[in-house]
């Protein structure tokens, strides 16, 4: 099972990279009439179930949890719960990749927290450590760093035009 974990582990990454960097390829798979950012907010939430799943695969759990992973859960969920609040399914999923206008937004964990959403995701990992092997919380917190890597350097230029 642990080749099978690992791989469902990174499985969203390559997705992510190829939408990241080949935009208007998908804008133009997805055609007329269809938006970009739900059918990626669609295919990443079946993916990030079979990640889910992956990781539940090579999870052993214990009750009650270490007190440690009340804060980081909470907090890193508030934190990814609070970045959808504020940029909606087009701002989470690419939008702005995929040719549309989204506000640039300064409220909080913006302009506080560099990567808000990887850093509540990857606390709400770090959670589950004591659940979890570490090598698989450690695959998935690599993945998460390479994806800020490559969303830090967005070009303009590259965006796609949106379908009319």
């Amino acid at each position: 099972m642990g080749l099978l974990a690992c791989l469902g582990v990174i499985l969203p990454f390559p997705f992510y990279y190829y939408l990241w960097t080949h935009p208007q390829t998908w804008v133009d798979l997805c055609g007329r009439g269809r938006d970009p950012c739900k059918v990626m907010a669609m295919a990443s939430h079946f993916i990030k179930l079979l990640q889910f799943i992956s990781l539940l695969s090579v999870s052993t759990f214990s009750w009650p949890p270490p007190l440690y992973f009340w804060p980081l859960f909470i907090f890193g969920q508030f934190l990814n719960f609070r970045v959808y609040q504020l940029l909606g399914e087009a701002g989470t999923y690419y939008g702005v990749r995929f040719g549309k206008n989204i506000p640039w937004v300064t409220e909080f964990p913006f302009g506080v927290i560099r990567d808000p959403q990887y850093v509540g995701s990857i606390l709400s990992l770090l959670a589950c450590l004591s659940w979890v092997p570490f090598f698989y919380i450690l695959l998935w917190v690599l993945g998460y760093v390479f994806m800020i890597q490559v969303e830090s350097k967005e070009d303009p230029a590259t965006r796609a035009k949106p379908l009319s």
